[in-house]
């Protein structure tokens, strides 16, 4: 799993946005779409309600993807993320065919940390993005960022 320096800023800004995310009372989770010049196309945070439990910020770019770039940019783009996508997202990435996914932290480590938190399991299995999409290309974790995503996940759950 390779993460570079381009990929270490890209990761950075979606720290930021999980910041955004935790400040506004959402999980936090940070979401950025780079189309393969390297641009910025769409970024995103999670806006989780106890109503609608689906408005993560991966979610919100696949969205944005299929209404606004053609199937052959899509997978030429790479998806960057605070955390590794959750299965409902990769799945719905896959289905999108989005190309590579950076993600900062680990479904895995999340898992972990809750479990140390005794924060109750989610409903759904925090399967690797592998598991879910094959044929995705995912690499992450990036251990620069383990400890200040931890702290901004650690403020949102520790009880």
């Amino acid at each position: 799993m390779v993460v570079s320096q381009i990929d270490l800023q890209h990761l950075r800004r979606c720290v930021e946005l999980a910041r955004t995310a935790l400040d506004n009372g959402h999980g936090p989770f940070g979401a950025i779409l780079v189309d393969a010049k390297g641009r910025t196309r769409y970024e995103d945070h999670n806006r989780v309600t106890d109503d609608d439990q689906t408005l993560h910020a991966e979610l919100g770019i696949i969205r944005w993807a299929v209404a606004n770039m053609a199937p052959v940019h899509r997978i030429r783009a790479t998806v960057y993320t605070s955390c590794e996508q959750c299965p409902m997202c990769a799945a719905a990435h896959a289905w999108a065919g989005l190309g590579r996914i950076v993600y900062a932290t680990s479904c895995a480590q999340l898992t972990q940390w809750l479990s140390e938190w005794q924060v109750p399991t989610t409903p759904v299995a925090m399967l690797p993005v592998d598991t879910v999409a094959p044929r995705v290309v995912a690499d992450g974790p990036a251990p620069e960022l383990e400890a200040e995503i931890k702290s901004l996940y650690e403020a949102r759950y520790r009880r």
